[in-house]
């Protein structure tokens, strides 16, 4: 059950990349619970509708948004389609795994892209609005990986591991106008993605963690919402670990 206070973010209005699956259709429906006007993003048309469809018949209020973060044009039309913005959740990525001496400029180019460059663009559209108003709150989605070697993901990895570095700053930009700028380093967890890589890798990466098995979606998106709320009015440049716990050595 969710523990998103109701009606937290009444009068809110929240932008969530990648939102039509995974964490971040949980977080979306998490804001929305707590009052917050959610601006559903993704580029599946028909997994956009259904999120928001889910998220009008539980009594909240969303609207879909479809952009490739990729292209910067797209991301800037994003911004401004949405309008004044209260609270901005980076979520989105692209991962495509593989060995370090076998990555393509392509592949480097498109994790950038949309994994860094997505969010800096987007925070540059939307956090000025959140100055001049002396209030909102950043989250960008990250991974506990940035603290651990993992086969094949070196590029992602690194991708979220500047996103770590840009949260700090922009907190420290941010902090004196009354901007909030976290993020959450997830662990493994049970997302379509991971789901497809089948229930012995899964039951893998579970065993990795203290808690002995992956997260759940809702688990991501409540500590998203909390440090979204004024409940964290006192965090800010944080990297919130939500990844289960690392087992000692030994």
């Amino acid at each position: 059950m969710s523990q998103v206070m109701s009606q937290e973010f009444d009068g809110k209005v929240a932008l969530v990349t990648g939102a039509t699956s995974g964490i971040g259709q949980a977080v979306a429906m998490a804001l929305a619970v707590g009052g917050a006007e959610v601006i559903v993003h993704g580029r599946n048309a028909v997994r956009g509708t259904a999120t928001v469809g889910a998220i009008t018949e539980s009594g909240g209020t969303a609207r879909f948004m479809d952009a490739d973060l990729a292209d910067p044009d797209a991301v800037r039309a994003l911004a401004g389609k949405a309008g004044p913005v209260d609270v901005l959740i980076n979520n989105a990525a692209v991962y495509e795994f593989g060995p370090m001496l076998e990555a393509t400029v392509e592949s480097f180019d498109l994790h950038m892209a949309t994994n860094v460059r997505a969010p800096m663009l987007l925070m540059a559209a939307l956090a000025p609005g959140m100055v001049e108003r002396g209030n909102g709150s950043i989250i960008n989605i990250t991974t506990g990986a940035v603290s651990t070697p993992v086969r094949g993901g070196g590029i992602y990895v690194a991708s979220k591991a500047a996103l770590d570095h840009m949260t700090m700053v922009w907190a420290d930009e941010l902090g004196a106008a009354g901007v909030r700028v976290n993020a959450v380093a997830s662990g493994p967890t049970r997302t379509p993605g991971m789901q497809a890589l089948g229930d012995e890798v899964i039951n893998s990466l579970g065993r990795a963690t203290v808690l002995g098995r992956v997260g759940e979606p809702s688990e991501i998106a409540e500590v998203v919402a909390f440090l979204a709320s004024p409940r964290a009015g006192f965090i800010t440049g944080a990297v919130v670990d939500a990844r289960g716990g690392i087992p000692a050595l030994g």
